[in-house]
Parts: C-alpha cells; sequence; structure tokens
C-alpha cells in the first residue's frame, strides 16, 4: 500500500535523499523546509511550528502515516537550539495526531554521532526540562566558537538531548501504547552541504576523523545509507525496533565506546 510521509528538511542531504528514495519506492511524501520544500516554515519559530501543522494537516486529508525530522543546523548560534530541539520535538509531537489513522504508524529523528563529543551541561538542563526560552540564552552564553569540524557545544548538546527525548518517549503510551515506533538515527561524517566546508580542508578532515573514524568505507554518501535506514524504521516491516539511537557511522561509536552494550 501507499504510505504517506512528512520529511523536514527535505530541499537537501538526507532529507532530500530519503525523499527521493521513498518517492521512488511509490510512497507520497509531505516535504517540509525552508525553501524548495511543499510546506516552507521556519521550525525555530512558534509561528513555523503551528503553520507546519497546520499544512500537513490540509494536505494529507488529516491522515499520515510516518514522520521524519531531519531538520538540523550546526551552526554555533541559539536557531540551531530552535531547529535541532524544539522544532523537531514539536515537529513529532504536533504530527503525532495524524498518525493515528495509518494501520503502521512510524516515526525518526536525525540525531548525530556528534552527541559524543564535548556538551554544555547549562544547556543541556534547560532542553532537559524543555524551557525553550533558557535554552536559548545559554545558547546565547556559550557564543559562536567552534572546533575545526565546524562544530560547537551548542550543536553537540541538542544532539545529544533529542537522543535522550526519543529515548524517554518511545516507551510512553502516547507512543509505543498507540502503536507508533519511535527511533532516532545518529549519522557519523555524511557528505552533506552542512559538512562540506569541514571535508573540504586538511584541518577539517583531521578533526572529523579523529572524533568519528569509519573504516567501514568512510564517509558516507546521504544517498545510500542513511536514507534507507531511515525507510526502514520508519516502514510497516519496522514492527518491533522502538526507543534506539541507531548509529550509522562506519563504526566510529563502537571504537569510542567498545563497552557499551
Amino acid at each position: 500500500m501507499t504510505r504517506t510521509y512528512v520529511v523536514t528538511g527535505a530541499a537537501s542531504g538526507i532529507g532530500a535523499a530519503t525523499t527521493e528514495h521513498l518517492r521512488t519506492a511509490g510512497s507520497t511524501v509531505i516535504t517540509v523546509d525552508l525553501h524548495h520544500a511543499d510546506i516552507e516554515v521556519d521550525l525555530s519559530t512558534a509561528e513555523g511550528r503551528t503553520a507546519l501543522v497546520d499544512q500537513v494537516s490540509e494536505r494529507s486529508g488529516g491522515r499520515i502515516d510516518a514522520i521524519i525530522a531531519v531538520a538540523g543546523l550546526v551552526a554555533a548560534s541559539p536557531v540551531t537550539v530552535g531547529v535541532n530541539h524544539f522544532g523537531a520535538i514539536a515537529t513529532l509531537e504536533g504530527l503525532r495526531p495524524l498518525l493515528a489513522g495509518s494501520d503502521a504508524p512510524r516515526a525518526a529523528v536525525v540525531a548525530s554521532l556528534a552527541a559524543l563529543e564535548e556538551t554544555d551541561p547549562g544547556l543541556l538542563d534547560a532542553l532537559e526540562r524543555g524551557d525553550e526560552p533558557a535554552a536559548l540564552a545559554e545558547a546565547e552564553r556559550i557564543g559562536t566558537d567552534t572546533n575545526a569540524a565546524g562544530s560547537s557545544p551548542i550543536y553537540t548538546t541538542t544532539k545529544l538531548a533529542i537522543a535522550h527525548w526519543i529515548r524517554r518517549a518511545a516507551p510512553t503510551p502516547e507512543w509505543a501504547g498507540a502503536g507508533i515506533a519511535l527511533n532516532a538515527i545518529a549519522p557519523g561524517v555524511i557528505e552533506t552541504p552542512m559538512t562540506r566546508p569541514a571535508l573540504d580542508s586538511a584541518e577539517g578532515r583531521a578533526a572529523l576523523d579523529a572524533g568519528a573514524p569509519s573504516p567501514l568505507n568512510g564517509p558516507a554518501a546521504p544517498t545510500a545509507a542513511p536514507a534507507a535506514l531511515l525507510a526502514w524504521l520508519t516502514s510497516a516491516e519496522n514492527t518491533h525496533v522502538t526507543g534506539q539511537i541507531v548509529f550509522i557511522d562506519g563504526g566510529a561509536e563502537s571504537i569510542r565506546r567498545p563497552e557499551l552494550v
């Protein structure tokens, strides 16, 4: 049967590749992004999040089968907090009622291997409490410094917090109890516009290799493994995988945390 998906961050990178993968398989995809999408909204704002739900409801007739929240930023800026964490949760929670009519409702979000890097305790606390004004203030405090890989504690902390949220939310009555599988993927180095500046410099590549060693096939193209994994996690075939952060990193997480089971 044809399934209807909502994909945020669909104009480029993993979102664009996932959209193409799903459409090639015959699914209907409602794309969401700032530009060049079916629905053009800013998920860092309350207005954009409300507009997302309203427009998806209208376009879908009030019924969808899956949500894939890919939209994200790496910038050392408060807007990254708004999109990566609160925008992702607003997408999942706001669209969840539209999954009620599906025979196989599913949802997934893109986290990151970068969650294993240094994070900021103050920002993490505000994110875990769901206090957006406090989290934005913490991001202002952290400032704009980035490392050689183009990342900052703002980015890494938002990715850790969204992974924590997935783990907490997935087994609840609202998600698993309603038959909705909820998971995240955690990519290592993916060749996207977001990582291209780091990949284009020797210093950036060295920093990426140090934090994300990938003995299995090196950096991944967004047209391959991440899109296929997201498609499977949100397919009807996935009947029991939920609450998982699935690392798709060529082996980096297993190198960095070999004892973790």
